[in-house]
């Protein structure tokens, strides 16, 4: 699902709005200008994120449970398919969705908050389908969901660099798998 399925979900379209668009992969902030606060960006608020994991993982048990939930994949498989997901997911949502809601409505905010709802309702059905969650965990999920979407977008937006939301997006991805 993650390396197959959800590239060609998001990112076919994607491609075929850019060339209807006849806009470079530089409009979805792929490209190596402000590599590095991109990474600096990425680390501090992904510090934030995972100090996060840790403590919600800490109110689920009770206790701290660093017990890892890769399932049957080896941890550099399981990071692989995080980095795929993260790769397809943020292209899609920040460097493409974000980027044009922004020169839309021209407010940053009101395009990063619009964003990052869809972003979380996009989730829903993992929550509810796949992990079986009850209604507050649900709504806990989105909600955490829709705060990284936030915080993605902000990053994106300070360095028009998609690596910032790419490397965010793992890093807030490890302590859910990995603290489950």
């Amino acid at each position: 699902e993650e390396l197959i399925i959800k590239p060609l979900l998001w990112l076919i379209p994607v491609i075929y709005l850019l060339k209807k668009e006849k806009l470079g992969l530089t409009s979805l902030g792929i490209t190596g200008k402000n590599l590095f606060p991109a990474v600096y960006l990425a680390l501090a608020l992904g510090v934030v994120f995972t100090v996060e994991g840790v403590y919600i993982n800490f109110l689920k048990y009770g206790e701290f449970n660093f017990s890892a939930n890769v399932g049957q994949r080896a941890i550099l498989a399981s990071l692989g398919l995080s980095l795929a997901t993260a790769i397809s997911e943020e292209i899609t949502f920040r460097g493409y969705l974000f980027n044009r809601v922004w020169h839309a409505m021209g407010s940053e905010w009101v395009a990063n908050i619009a964003t990052s709802l869809v972003w979380g309702f996009i989730h829903a059905p993992v929550a509810i389908f796949w992990w079986n969650l009850t209604p507050l965990g649900i709504l806990g999920y989105l909600l955490l969901t829709t705060i990284f979407g936030i915080g993605s977008a902000f990053v994106f937006a300070r360095t028009k660099n998609i690596i910032s939301s790419v490397l965010l997006h793992v890093m807030w991805a490890w302590p859910i798998i990995l603290f489950r």
